[in-house]
């Protein structure tokens, strides 16, 4: 027999309501295979305790904070009821009314899952009142009734909770010490930039001389949606920032965000609401800027507003995506599956992300590099798509942020202190779906096309970009739970004196953020963020005994671009009306020119960078700019398509390559630690074992290598959905091996049959 109490995984979480004799759906057509179970509804989720004796599943990811059948509400996109007998269906919102039983529950998730329960044997009133209580807290009026205030004042505060905090937590957490971004050792992980200390390194890292860190804002008495603390040219007085603060929308001074090592700065800046001041003070932010500047070098400005789709645009591609992938049958959609997607627009907006027009990433990079011109980004309020350009920007150019911790880093400054709205356009709190817009998607979705193009050149895989995704949905971590660092201490300290929670010398609650991994996965399955493949600056490697450090670059050339006229290549690149997404058949011709027809042409400097550039060996320790051609770009499979059992192959996809370099990165590693065993000793002598170092079974590989004798053929249980296994997860029969499945593995997206047999030129 389950117990209730068994579903309860988190502190302060709490049984709302419940139902037993449900059926969860596992086959479309038919209840064979279906789960027998109770379904509860807490205040942090919704969980599904199935009594069916069901085999381990080694191969999935497992979270701490949640189960196998678990949803968090924040999760549940929609809630639905049906009655087959009356023919009826309703979608339910908070304190709504049920006039009907239902048969079934269907819960529509931000996730992309879509997960039936049925109530044939159930309790109609029961059916009745847990269907309502999943509608109401999945949709909470207020921020304070989101989990993560109950959760973090029990786990961390209250008193019926203290006795299952770990000694170390909870002797940092009353000393007021950080307990995340420390590793146990009290070294520092990453910076939260929640302190100007933090600021400081990051100032010098990147070599920022003439820029100091401001603190104007402490107590957020300037800007609501600034950071306490942030960083601005030296020649601006803290008595002119003020001065200039009142007409710039919502307060927001342009923001440092990042220095190239020649000296040139990337700035954010929202826009001037005075269009009588807008000229005077433009000049004085520029001429600060330029003052900056080691070459006192002029200011690029880019207005994303103008160059880039708006929220509402890429919200409803997405919802298109959503619908194209899970929603509609892919037996029946099939035929028309690829055009469905490239309607949708999202790939484009993928792509117009990383160029919009002339201003686009990789040409902002070409400008830090080669002319050292300052660039700044301009938006209405410097809190949404400058947060996605601003990150890509610092991606390519900085190698620091291609590592795990850099690039947490990267999050943490561009978008949780610099104000996005995560609680709107996350539409935590179901209130207003025009402001919801899935733009740190949009920004991952980038972010895995550059990984794809150049996989050695980050640390991190693409399940980690996943499970950051997923973190979104899960309303414990602050990262993603509000729309500025203030709104976090005001609701905080609100919620603090409404439960009578002592605080002390802290200003506000003390949220854990979404970078201690240890909340939600074990050290293995962490393990699954490590990519073999990486090759980090100062690599090692053992040479004759003894550990060396050494660069390599990765020599491949690009394949598109190589054997083509320079004419042509400079069209390819440049940005023009020839790199406009358009329909795939209308691709061919522009893919085929009539090379009589084409002349030399001047190069600009651009196109000669560009050139030059794509003709050398990528320097993954360097540059690195995305190939942008709709041919380049694919579709997120992990992400998108993980639910879907049609579009699984068995052993196929990235996850067998995955599970030979992991297998082969382990190898290396032990073979690596045994020289260090030997180093210094004499030829007589036996290795001894060395105290400093790792145990004879620690890996960072999920899949470790095995013995000469073992055989090493790819396990049964890998699909390419690792490691997000469909099983009790889907409302879809498992079907496996379609002809959609086996050319989403293999073949790219966006070009017909005739484009990809003529794109090799």
């Amino acid at each position: 027999m389950v117990h209730v109490t068994s579903c309860l995984s988190s502190s302060g979480e709490i049984v709302v309501n419940e139902v037993s004799f449900v059926r969860k759906c596992i086959g479309a057509d038919s209840s064979h295979g279906d789960l027998w179970g109770k379904l509860i509804c807490t205040n942090f989720k919704v969980s599904f305790i199935t009594h069916d004796a069901l085999p381990k599943q080694r191969f999935q990811v497992a979270n701490r904070l949640l189960g196998e059948h678990d949803v968090p509400l924040a999760c549940v996109e929609q809630v639905v009821t049906v009655n087959d007998a009356k023919g009826k269906q309703k979608v339910l919102c908070s304190n709504q009314k049920l006039k009907f039983n239902p048969t079934e529950l269907i819960l529509y998730c931000k996730d992309f899952r879509i997960i039936r329960f049925r109530f044939d044997e159930a309790g109609p009133q029961s059916a009745k009142k847990v269907c309502l209580a999943i509608a109401h807290y999945s949709q909470p009026a207020d921020p304070q009734l989101l989990f993560g205030f109950e959760y973090v004042g029990k786990q961390y505060y209250g008193s019926l909770a203290i006795n299952s905090i770990p000694t170390q937590e909870l002797t940092a957490a009353c000393a007021g010490e950080r307990v995340n971004g420390v590793d146990p050792g009290g070294g520092l992980q990453m910076p939260l930039f929640d302190r100007p200390s933090e600021w400081d390194r990051e100032i010098k890292r990147t070599g920022a001389a003439e820029w100091r860190v401001c603190s104007i804002n402490e107590g957020y008495i300037v800007s609501s949606s600034l950071p306490e603390y942030f960083v601005v040219p030296v020649s601006l007085a803290d008595q002119d920032l003020k001065q200039y603060l009142c007409f710039f929308t919502a307060h927001r001074i342009p923001l440092w965000c990042w220095n190239h090592p020649n000296g040139s700065a990337l700035v954010r800046m929202a826009s001037i609401s005075d269009p009588l001041q807008q000229r005077k003070l433009d000049q004085r932010i520029c001429s600060a800027i330029t003052k900056s500047h080691p070459q006192r070098s002029d200011v690029l400005k880019s207005d994303l507003d103008k160059n880039l789709p708006n929220i509402q645009d890429i919200q409803a591609a997405f919802v298109k995506v959503r619908q194209i992938c899970v929603i509609e049958p892919f037996e029946e959609s099939e035929e028309k599956w690829l055009s469905s997607m490239e309607s949708s627009r999202w790939l484009e907006y993928v792509r117009y992300v990383q160029i919009f027009r002339r201003h686009w990433p990789s040409r902002l990079a070409h400008r830090a590099v080669c002319t050292g011109i300052a660039a700044v980004l301009h938006e209405e309020e410097d809190r949404d798509l400058s947060c996605v350009v601003s990150s890509l920007v610092q991606l390519m150019l900085d190698p620091h942020f291609r590592s795990l911790t850099g690039f947490q880093s990267l999050v943490q400054k561009e978008w949780v202190m610099a104000g996005h709205r995560f609680l709107d356009r996350c539409n935590h709190l179901k209130k207003n779906d025009k402001e919801e817009s899935p733009l740190f998607q949009l920004f991952l979705d980038c972010v895995w096309q550059i990984i794809n193009q150049y996989p050695a050149a980050f640390e991190f895989t693409e399940t980690y970009l996943t499970v950051l995704s997923d973190s979104m949905w899960i309303p414990v971590f602050s990262t993603f739970l509000f729309n500025c660092p203030q709104q976090r201490t005001e609701n905080s300290m609100d919620f603090s004196k409404s439960k009578c929670i002592p605080l002390g010398e802290e200003k506000a609650l003390r949220f854990p953020p979404v970078w201690d991994w240890s909340q939600q996965f074990t050290p293995k399955d962490q393990a699954l963020f490590n990519n073999p493949m990486y090759v980090g600056k100062g690599a090692t490697c053992v040479q004759n005994g003894a550990v060396k450090s050494f660069r390599r670059t990765k020599k491949n050339y690009s394949s598109t671009l190589r054997g083509m006229p320079s004419s042509l290549r400079n069209i390819l690149m440049d940005g023009h009306d020839s790199l406009t997404l358009t329909r795939r058949n209308s691709l061919v011709p522009r893919l085929k020119p009539d090379f009589s027809q084409i002349r030399e042409v001047v190069e600009s400097p651009t196109e000669r960078f560009f050139r030059d550039w794509v003709s050398r060996p990528a320097d993954l320790q360097g540059m690195l700019i995305p190939q942008l051609l709709p041919s380049h770009l694919a579709l997120w499979r992990l992400y998108f398509l993980r639910w879907v059992p049609e579009a699984s192959i068995l052993k196929g996809g990235p996850v067998t390559a995955y599970h030979k370099l992991s297998q082969l990165a382990d190898e290396v590693e032990k073979l690596q630690s045994q020289l260090r065993q030997y180093k210094g000793a004499t030829p007589a002598s036996t290795p001894t074992s060395n105290p400093s170092a790792p145990p004879s079974d620690h890996s960072r590989m999920y899949f470790k290598a095995g013995s000469t004798l073992e055989p090493s053929s790819t396990p049964e249980y890998l699909s390419s959905s690792f490691p997000f296994s469909p099983v009790g997860n889907m409302c879809r029969r498992s079907i496996l091996g379609t002809p959609l499945s086996k050319f989403l593995n293999g073949a790219k997206i966006w070009l017909s049959t005739e484009t990809l047999a003529n794109e090799a030129l």
